[in-house]
């Protein structure tokens, strides 16, 4: 049996895509599958479901009592799955004040010269954003959380000058569509292909059920990794 292409669309503005991307990043190595990282960008995602929006298709901390439950969610989804995200009430304001499009930028820059240090970076931008809860927005952010991945300066500045070429943004740009175009409404957006088809699995609590569709096990977010595969 062939192995099993598992897709990840995230954005690092997304505390739910870490905790996905962790657990995910765990499977990898158990699962029989190819993981790929598909760094797009949630408000244009949140943009092009306009219509979803006005019906209620907002980001939960937009809406008072999402935002309310999002607080106790993410404290005991952060110990359970050993992701360090916190939260808390004063973040919202910081969260809707600032745009993640030059990180995903940023990263998607990485993926297209270096993909080898994709999983690194995109860790340290959740980090910064929501263990630290330090600015990812400004540039000086953006050349810190390079510096933790280990990027040198001089490759830095390579990354910055491509954000804002056409080839970066128009990847971006395609990658965020295709997620719509496989039925995304938000992040992270899972996209298994088994059996032939694209089958969509949304927000990280539904990895158990893609476990079950893809003929894998489910051992919990943080599984032991068999001997034989270590």
């Amino acid at each position: 049996m062939g192995r099993t292409l598992v897709e990840l669309f995230y954005d690092v503005v997304s505390p739910y895509s870490w905790l996905g991307f962790e657990v995910l990043c765990r499977y990898q190595h158990i699962w029989n599958i190819d993981l790929r990282f598909r760094p797009a960008f949630l408000g244009g995602i949140m943009q092009a479901t306009v219509e979803l929006f006005l019906k209620g298709n907002k980001p939960p901390a937009m809406l008072p009592k999402r935002a309310e439950y999002m607080l106790k969610d993410l404290e005991r989804m952060g110990k359970y799955y050993q992701v360090p995200v916190t939260i808390s009430a004063s973040d919202f304001q910081r969260i809707l004040g600032k745009s993640s499009l030059g990180a995903m930028r940023f990263i998607t820059a990485i993926d297209m010269t270096q993909p080898k240090y994709l999983e690194t970076l995109s860790r340290e931008f959740w980090m910064r954003f929501w263990s630290q809860h330090e600015d990812i927005s400004q540039m000086e952010s953006i050349v810190a959380v390079a510096g933790q991945a280990g990027l040198s300066s001089e490759f830095t500045q390579k990354l910055l000058d491509m954000i804002s070429s056409p080839e970066v943004k128009n990847r971006l740009k395609e990658t965020t569509e295709e997620a719509i175009k496989y039925g995304a409404f938000g992040m992270p957006a899972v996209v298994a292909h088994f059996n032939g088809k694209p089958h969509l699995f949304f927000g990280s609590d539904r990895l158990e059920l893609l476990a079950n569709v893809i003929g894998e096990k489910w051992l919990g977010p943080v599984p032991s990794v068999p001997s034989s595969k270590m």
